[in-house]
């Protein structure tokens, strides 16, 4: 069962859920305010291997650039 990320509409929490694929876009209810106007955020991921970043992000770069050169952060 997958691990989806979350944020509430009212109070801006982000939580984490783990729940089956067919309830991932249903409602559900602000882990801080019990709002049930949450929103399923999109999730970044990062896949090591050797050591060495092969896919997602870098935390010496900005989200976009995964540490490359970017425009937008200088890395």
């Amino acid at each position: 069962m997958p691990i989806y990320e979350y944020i509430c509409q009212d109070c801006g929490t982000k939580f984490d859920v783990l729940r089956a694929y067919k309830d991932a876009d249903e409602p559900i209810m602000c882990q801080k305010c019990t709002s049930l106007a949450t929103k399923r955020a999109i999730s970044i991921f990062a896949a090591h291997s050797g050591g060495k970043i092969i896919a997602g992000n870098n935390s010496n770069g900005c989200a976009g650039c995964a540490g490359g050169s970017c425009a937008s952060c200088g890395h």
